[in-house]
């Protein structure tokens, strides 16, 4: 990604989760990145257009780092760096995620391109064969990969809004570290884990979580939001 479309996509995310689409303006863009109005209009022709870029974007680097864990040897290793890759993702790029994660309608957009729809399913679809996988493998009880799958996301993305949000607080009543929120987030989905893998299960997902689970690696730097990350 050319280091001008980097910067338009950060701006636009910064722009739009500030003051949302009322005081979202290709102008005031323009004015964030250091350029006018009629050359930003040559790259595209609609703030609309800027972030169904910055949507499509996300969820490439985000598959990146998710099929990366394809590497793993088992299918709980898999299933554990697909759900760490997915973690790093938000923490690194934390404006990218509040983006593919918020409705359409209010980016003021009806439906989502095919090609970015698509993007979003095969997302989907790649956490349900994990599931679906762990269930053959005898780790997760047998059942529907479907329904698993939507309650590990429940689980997963509530305590990364949390976090972001800043609602996750300490004794003394602050927001918690990244660090802090690491363990806490590793822990909270070992409880869930524990509920639904079957009895020989739970010691090679516990094996997995105590072999570490490093960020994955997405490749480069971390974008530019990174400066609001806690």
């Amino acid at each position: 990604m050319s280091d001008q479309r980097e910067r338009i996509l950060a701006e636009a995310c910064e722009l739009y989760l500030s003051q949302g689409m009322g005081g979202f303006s290709m102008r005031k863009l323009a004015r964030a990145i250091g350029v006018t109005a009629p050359a930003l209009y040559k790259h595209y022709d609609s703030r609309e257009a800027v972030l169904l870029d910055v949507i499509a974007e996300g969820y490439r680097l985000l598959a990146r780092g998710l099929y990366a864990a394809l590497g793993g040897a088992t299918p709980v290793e898999r299933f554990a760096k697909a759900g760490a890759a997915h973690l790093d993702f938000a923490l690194r790029h934390r404006r990218y995620y509040e983006l593919i994660y918020t409705h359409p309608r209010l980016l003021g957009i009806d439906t989502l391109p095919p090609e970015v729809e698509a993007q979003a399913c095969a997302i989907h679809q790649f956490f349900i064969d994990r599931l679906r996988e762990c269930m053959a493998a005898g780790i997760i009880r047998e059942g529907d990969p479907k329904a698993a799958a939507l309650t590990f996301w429940s689980h997963h993305h509530g305590m990364i809004s949390l976090y972001l949000s800043g609602m996750l607080t300490d004794d003394a009543g602050e927001p918690v570290d990244r660090e802090t929120f690491r363990t806490l987030h590793m822990e909270s989905g070992l409880r869930l884990l524990r509920g639904m893998a079957e009895p020989e299960g739970v010691d090679r997902i516990l094996e997995a979580a105590a072999a570490g689970l490093p960020e994955s690696a997405l490749g480069g730097r971390s974008d530019a939001n990174d400066r609001v990350v806690a």
